[in-house]
């Protein structure tokens, strides 16, 4: 079990969904679930397995019934129990434009709404979405997001300009809209080491651990889905960063410990709710005091 009980209300999580694996959904439902949230989980596209295994069929939700789905959504009469969302692969600049929707329409009943947008675009090989997709995210999602969980090729991406060191990824943070932004993959200051980037109103951290090559697939999704039950449990924000980090971290190791070419959600949940691995926290100039000097 996690440390303290998570709050009452439910959570809708919207991304891929892959039979074999632990990506997409499927590593954020079990991730969240085993917290304690509840969870209500929509599929955007559906494979049988990550691309990264080669290729396979892909199933997207059609943008006629993926509308109509969200429209059930908004008038289902339990949608007062819903406290966040969040948001990870598009099949579709649609499907974003139905989550903007979505996300509007229940901010309209709770105005303290959280909204994670996991902006899954591409990493350092490019984009791995069509460039209307990811512009639909950038144009229509991320001005309703809390929380975004770019990777540093996303955020570079998003931003539009090349991010060489710490201090521009906290500027170009800033100016990305969301209130928090937590950057994975960010430049490490320990040698053999990567870090997660988070910048806040009053934090700007980096949260470092050992890196481990060839990771499986999924530790994105994984990693915002962590961070986002331990933010909406009430902790601070120092210890909710270094908690998922740390959870995560530790179900790489253990995957990888193992050879298996997925992480081992289903035999870490321990790694989740309790994790022991060790990371390193720093605190960086934020840059609004960077500004003043």
């Amino acid at each position: 079990m996690s440390e303290s009980p998570a709050a009452p209300g439910a959570i809708i999580v919207i991304s891929s969904h892959v039979v074999r694996g632990a990506v997409g959904n499927r590593a954020a439902v079990f991730a969240l679930e085993t917290l304690g949230h509840r969870v209500w989980a929509l599929p955007t596209v559906i494979l049988p397995w990550h691309p990264g295994h080669g290729p396979s069929t892909r199933v997207i939700m059609p943008d006629a019934d993926f509308r109509s789905i969200i429209d059930d959504l908004i008038r289902a009469p339990w949608i007062g129990e819903v406290r966040a969302v969040l948001s990870g692969y598009m099949g579709s600049p649609a499907q974003a434009a139905g989550v903007a929707r979505l996300v509007a329409a229940l901010r309209e009943r709770n105005p303290d709404l959280f909204y994670a947008c996991d902006p899954i675009i591409g990493d350092a090989g490019g984009l791995y979405v069509p460039v209307e997709i990811a512009t639909a995210i950038r144009e229509l999602l991320m001005p309703l997001a809390t929380l975004a969980t770019p990777n540093r090729f996303e955020l570079s991406w998003l931003a539009g300009a090349a991010l060489e060191t710490n201090a521009d990824l906290l500027e170009a943070a800033v100016d990305l809209g969301p209130s928090r932004v937590l950057v994975t993959s960010a430049i490490p200051m320990m040698s053999g080491g990567t870090g997660n980037l988070y910048l806040s109103g009053r934090h700007a951290l980096l949260a470092e651990h050992r890196l481990i090559d060839s990771p499986p697939n999924g530790t994105g999704d994984l990693l915002s889905a962590v961070f986002l039950a331990r933010l909406l449990e009430g902790l601070p924000e120092e210890r909710a960063l270094q908690m998922a980090t740390a959870s995560v971290y530790e179900i790489i190791a253990r995957s990888r410990k193992r050879d298996a070419d997925e992480l081992t959600l289903e035999q870490d949940a321990s790694s989740l709710a309790t994790p022991m691995a060790m990371v390193q926290m720093r605190r960086l100039l934020h840059p609004s005091q960077a500004r003043k000097k």
